[in-house]
Parts: structure tokens; sequence; C-alpha cells
């Protein structure tokens, strides 16, 4: 039986409104070693948790979610019930109960990511191996990296293995975080022997759960973790 840790993909997207406190919680309940949230930072500054790079399809408002600030964000539900946390409001919720996955997923993210971050290592006991900083975006994991070589990084990736793998040496990645219908034991085996981590996603049913467990993947990341 694979040792993979497992993730709540955005909280239990499958059980409660993804990226809410909520969802968060129900992810705990459901004993999970990580949770992985996205974060755009709004007009404002706030970085905020939420995936869509709009607010149109979560929530009865419309337009840009960089375009709106803190104060017209908190106004917004998401799923008519939840709001948007902010990144410290998520931080406050787990507590170091498990680890936090951070994907940027917004631009202009890594700078006050890493601050957050930082105060919560200096101020409230955080420790950096509590933290994984993912990213499609390479220009925001290389500017964590420029800031703060000591933050884990992921790279996120849907086809180039090659590609991945050579960026993550540049940056000294902990991970990569591939699609899970892209891998085989083969190329799981390679990046590993690469020395990165493997942490898949999203995986949800039970056949691809138990193929991933085969496969001795790092982590899963599944909207139902209760299933993992």
């Amino acid at each position: 039986m694979s040792g993979a840790l497992k993730f709540g993909h955005r909280g239990a997207k499958g059980h409660v409104a993804e990226n809410t406190i909520e969802s968060i919680l129900k992810a705990i309940e459901f004993g999970v070693d990580g949770i992985e949230i996205d974060v755009h930072k709004c007009r404002s500054g706030e970085l905020v948790v939420f995936h869509d790079f709009t607010v149109d399809r979560l929530t009865k408002g419309t337009g840009e979610i960089r375009n709106f600030n803190f104060e017209e964000i908190k106004k917004l539900t998401v799923s008519i019930h939840y709001q948007i946390p902010t990144l410290t409001e998520v931080l406050n919720v787990i507590d170091r109960r498990c680890l936090l996955n951070i994907e940027l997923k917004g631009t202009n993210t890594a700078s006050e990511t890493v601050s957050v971050i930082e105060s919560y290592i200096e101020v409230h006991n955080w420790n950096y191996s509590d933290f994984l900083v993912s990213s499609f975006k390479n220009e925001e994991l290389l500017a964590v990296f420029e800031i703060n070589k000591k933050i884990p990084l992921g790279v996120l990736m849907e086809s180039d293995f090659d590609k991945a793998i050579t960026f993550a040496k540049s940056i000294n990645a902990a991970a990569i975080h591939p699609d899970y219908t892209m891998l085989t034991k083969e190329n799981v085996e390679k990046v590993q022997a690469e020395g990165f981590n493997v942490n898949t996603w999203t995986v949800n049913t039970p056949e691809a759960i138990k193929r991933m467990k085969y496969y001795n993947v790092n982590a899963i990341i599944s909207d139902f973790p209760d299933r993992l």
C-alpha cells in the first residue's frame, strides 16, 4: 500500500463549496495531511482564497477578482452561504493541523505570499515544512525562489515532464504536480529519480486513486479526501 499523503483539493470541494473556510474544516475533519488552496491578490492588495480569475461562476457578482477591493469581496457570497476568505484567515483556521499547499493562481501573488508565510513562521510558530507553494506560472515560482529560497516549491504541469524537471531544478523545487491522467508508473519513477516528489491532481474515482497508489506517488490531491 502506498504511503501517499492525502490532500484536500480547495478544501473538500466534493462536499462543501470550494476554497471556503467551511470546506477547509471539512477536509480537516476527514484527517487530511494537507489542503490545497488558490490565491489571487485583490485590488486593495490582500491575498484572497479563490480559484477563478472572475467571480462569475461562484458568486452573483461579475468581473475579475483582481478588480475588487477587500470590502467588495467580503460582500460577495460563494454558493449563497459562504464568504471568500483571505489567506491569513485560512492559516488561522488550519493552525498547523495539516500542511498547506498555496497555489499562486493570480498574477503578482508571489511577494505577498512570501510575506504572509514569513510572518506565520516568525510570529505563529509555523515551519517552512508546513508550506508548499505551487503554480502553473513559472514567473511567480521564480519570484518566490528569489525572495526566500527556504520556501518549498511545487511546479504545476500538464504534459511536458522534461520541461517541468528542468525548471524544477532551476528553482530547487521540492515537487512536481502533474495531472494524474498524464502519469504512468515509469514517469512517476523518472520524476522521483530526479529528486522530486510527485503530487498529483485531481484524483476522485476509486479506480484512479488505486492506480495512483500503485504508482507510488507522494501525494494525491482530491475533491473527496475521505476516499483517500
